[in-house]
């Protein structure tokens, strides 16, 4: 896939990475691959004023030497329809926005494991606060957008403490003050140095899919809620720096769960 826009600098080892740094894999889920690089499919069910932050998070991680991202139409449309279900597909990752309530989340990812292997995730943007004045700018948006798709490919956070590290993947917090600050917008070289840790192996199957979505319908899960509440979860397995739980699990049988890792608001 053609990669755009950002220059790349080369770091061998990470003996100049600050300890915060030193590793941010989300546990052991990764997407299984027989090959590297591999094209993952971001499915775009997000309404125009979120296109350009997903386009542009697609591009920035498709700069990974392991992994290429394909934006193609996702399952929910445009979100034409206000009730419109964010359902996964398998073999990709389907990205969402709408206004989910003032539950007291900001951006969620989802991933459905099979053993260590994601077969298919969601990242979601709730526009119940984006819409507000505190979080609608562009670079809160891009900053979120980024870390809820970077989780899919089994990332988690380099710093929690809210500093920046220059990162999507931290708890910098592009709002108030920093409203302009394009600070933690995008990924920076150790996330791709994660990246290429995590997928240095080659496994003996492919749990992504080169189906276009929209041409994929058998593959939706049958499911009709977005598990956007936290008593349809499962059980927390995680908290974050402030102590509130941001990681979630549930059992659904047969070696198989689904992850939930959630962004609060401030």
């Amino acid at each position: 896939m053609k990669k755009y826009l950002y220059a790349v600098v080369i770091i061998v080892g990470f003996g100049s990475v600050p300890a915060a740094l030193a590793n941010h894999s989300w546990s052991s889920y990764h997407w299984s691959h027989t090959t590297t690089p591999f094209a993952l499919t971001l499915g775009d069910n997000v309404t125009s004023t979120w296109d350009s932050y997903l386009i542009t998070t697609s591009n920035a991680w498709s700069l990974s030497d392991v992994l290429d991202t394909i934006v193609a139409a996702g399952t929910a449309p445009r979100h034409k329809s206000p009730n419109r279900d964010c359902l996964p597909v398998a073999g990709t990752v389907q990205v969402c926005n709408k206004a989910y309530g003032n539950n007291g989340w900001l951006g969620l990812a989802q991933i459905w494991i099979s053993g260590p292997h994601i077969t298919q995730g969601v990242a979601k943007m709730n526009d119940s606060y984006f819409n507000t004045a505190k979080y609608n700018n562009p670079n809160e948006k891009l900053h979120v957008m980024c870390q809820e798709v970077g989780h899919t490919f089994g990332l988690g956070h380099t710093s929690e403490d809210g500093s920046s590290q220059n990162t999507c993947m931290d708890y910098f917090s592009n709002t108030g003050a920093n409203a302009v600050s394009t600070l933690s917008t995008l990924p920076n070289q150790h996330d791709y140095d994660q990246l290429a840790a995590i997928y240095a192996h080659a496994d003996s199957s492919n749990s992504f899919s080169t189906v276009s979505p929209s041409n994929n319908g058998a593959s939706v899960a049958a499911q009709s809620d977005e598990f956007t509440n936290a008593s349809e979860w499962g059980r927390a397995i995680g908290k974050d720096a402030q102590g509130r739980n941001n990681e979630f699990e549930k059992d659904l049988g047969q070696g198989n769960k689904k992850i939930t890792h959630v962004l609060w608001v401030e």
